[in-house]
């Protein structure tokens, strides 16, 4: 089995996921306890390990656009994220300078079905984009 590969630790952190998502433990500390693991152990795999519907629950990318200062132009960039399958999560916009403004957009692309280079290419598309680029990815 593939699990045979795995630390010890490994699996018990599994464990200790499944016990506190099933409600069967209420903190970590009752989690681990029933599994026999050290919470320094669970806390240096738990973000390592991944029960399988935490898979693929959530991913997020980071995207860095240049953007001119036209009334709407951020509107119709939300809208493109938004008809894409994407959901914002933060949105960080800079002062305006020679008449553009950097904007940094957090978004869960988790429930998109197109790729997240067709979705770059769109807002490269979108009139007052002047650059639009994935900086960051957490799956």
């Amino acid at each position: 089995m593939a699990e045979d590969i795995l630390p010890e630790a490994m699996l018990k952190t599994v464990q200790v996921k499944t016990l506190l998502a099933s409600g069967e433990a209420e903190t970590v500390h009752d989690a681990v306890a029933k599994v026999g693991l050290s919470r320094s152990a669970f806390y240096k795999y738990r973000d390592l390990v991944f029960l399988y519907d935490e898979e693929g629950r959530e991913r997020v990318i980071t995207l860095s656009l240049i953007l001119e200062h036209r009334t709407g132009v951020l509107s119709v960039v939300l809208n493109a994220i938004a008809q894409a399958g994407g959901n914002v999560i933060t949105i960080n916009q800079g002062m305006p300078v020679h008449q553009a403004a950097l904007v940094t957009v957090m978004v869960d692309v988790s429930d998109m079905t197109n790729p997240v280079d067709a979705l770059v290419k769109t807002l490269l598309g979108i009139a007052g984009v002047r650059k639009a680029e994935v900086v960051g990815y957490s799956p």
